[in-house]
């Protein structure tokens, strides 16, 4: 190991690790010869891992400044990102710029140069254009999801931020997808191509259809989440308008469930995410903005409520479910007057819904929100603590926590969070009065 350089081996025990899969094996050893490389791989296969270790090669411990750049395109994927590498527990800083939240905290986390910068491409090239980010030191770039991060409208600030790049020494470009051409700005060097896609079929992914007989498919989507029951699943609409419509019906139907789109807030966002990954709803309704980046665990069926575009954003879709071993399903649903699209086996499994539907169970988790967050010193122990001391609440009745920078949400049992929200209304956390309530 070089001299100011973390031990790869010691990062991966850190995680638990005990060995690295092909992919990850070949990234690395295309790393070691000094070669750009692009990396094609499916979603779920640990390719975060396969490119972030190579970039930690690259980190000197001795080199105050920033030194490698990650450009993606969505903050929840930049936001992901920066949870593997934090749990890499190298010691190296490392923080996100994407919009959505105020630009003075990026600015502030910048003054003391991050050794890695995580970030989508209008927020960074906006940071490097007012100075924050120090580029002279900057040797290794990655374009996660490149086949996103160079479509039309994100060109020319990614084409801006890798000309401000003057000693790049290490490209690396990441996709599971393979149909996109890339740009002569980003000067590949004789990159070397390293593709461990499976394809659109996986032998841990099932992918049925169900026919609608109604144009509006909304009736078939109701009583095919009754049929699959409490497990989750994740449905895509090709529209914004028509995300909160559905999602309006199903409730109305008495299906709880989430919505998540790229026009709400950044709080809304995590509120819909969080309620999703801890049980407080077990449907997600979204467009594609949700076929990448979120590394949900344990998601069993896509929905393609809308059919999708092309092959890339079916396969994308997709990659939500069957991750690491896992299996799962996915189902179109067709409209009379659609086929199914031609990347599709016509040998799928056409499934019938029963006539008569039985309403899943309720959740039984509830997520409460807590109006304070890291910024406050606030941790998951503070949390736990303060639901048992002091809302009376057992281990048990106590579910998933996730800490934000200003806010925190926490899963509780539904049949205690009234009483416990009484119980704590004039209480403190941390010698502070913060405002607790039911997320909404």
């Amino acid at each position: 190991m070089q001299k100011g350089h973390i031990s790869i081996k010691k990062v991966l025990a850190g995680l638990k690790i005990e060995a690295l899969n092909e992919m990850q094996t070949a990234s690395l050893e295309a790393a070691k010869k000094g070669k750009d490389f692009i990396l094609l791989a499916d979603t779920g296969s640990g390719k975060t891992l396969g490119f972030l270790l190579p970039v930690l090669q690259r980190l000197d411990t001795t080199n105050p400044k920033t030194q490698a750049l990650v450009i993606v395109p969505s903050r929840e994927l930049a936001l992901q990102i920066e949870q593997v590498f934090k749990s890499m527990s190298t010691g190296f800083k490392v923080t996100c710029c994407y919009g959505g939240h105020k630009r003075e905290i990026e600015e502030n986390n910048l003054v003391e140069a991050p050794a890695l910068i995580i970030g989508t491409p209008g927020r960074l090239a906006d940071h490097i254009r007012r100075g924050n980010i120090q580029l002279d030191s900057i040797e290794v770039l990655v374009l996660d999801e490149f086949d996103k991060s160079l479509e039309l409208g994100f060109q020319e600030e990614v084409s801006f931020i890798v000309g401000s790049l003057k000693h790049l020494k290490k490209r690396i470009l990441t996709s599971a997808t393979e149909a996109v051409d890339i740009p002569d700005f980003i000067e590949l060097d004789h990159p070397e191509r390293l593709n461990f896609l499976s394809g659109t079929k996986s032998e841990a992914l099932a992918i049925q259809y169900v026919q609608s007989e109604e144009p509006d498919k909304i009736e078939t989507l109701f009583r095919l989440i009754c049929r699959i029951d409490n497990r989750s699943a994740i449905v895509f609409c090709n529209h914004r308008d028509a995300v909160e419509r559905t999602s309006s019906i199903l409730k109305e139907k008495g299906i709880v469930n989430v919505f998540y789109h790229g026009a709400l807030e950044q709080p809304e966002r995590d509120a819909a995410l969080c309620k999703f990954r801890n049980g407080t709803s077990n449907v997600l309704v979204t467009t594609d903005l949700a076929s990448r980046g979120l590394d949900i665990a344990n998601i069993r069926y896509i929905i393609h409520y809308h059919l999708p575009s092309t092959e890339e954003v079916f396969i994308h879709r997709n990659g939500r479910t069957a991750r690491m071993e896992a299996s799962g399903t996915a189902i179109l649903i067709l409209g009379p007057q659609e086929d199914l699209p031609p990347y599709v086996d016509a040998e799928i499994e056409n499934i019938t819904l029963p006539k008569t539907f039985i309403l899943p169970e309720k959740p039984k988790w509830t997520t409460l929100f807590i109006a304070a967050g890291k910024k406050d010193k606030v941790n998951k122990v503070d949390i736990v603590g303060f639901l048992s001391n002091k809302g009376q609440m057992k281990k048990e009745d106590i579910g998933l926590i996730e800490v934000k920078d200003f806010f925190s949400f926490v899963a509780v049992r539904k049949s205690k969070a009234s009483h416990t929200l009484q119980l704590i209304k004039d209480e403190k956390i941390k010698n502070k009065k913060v405002k607790i309530a039911v997320a909404k």
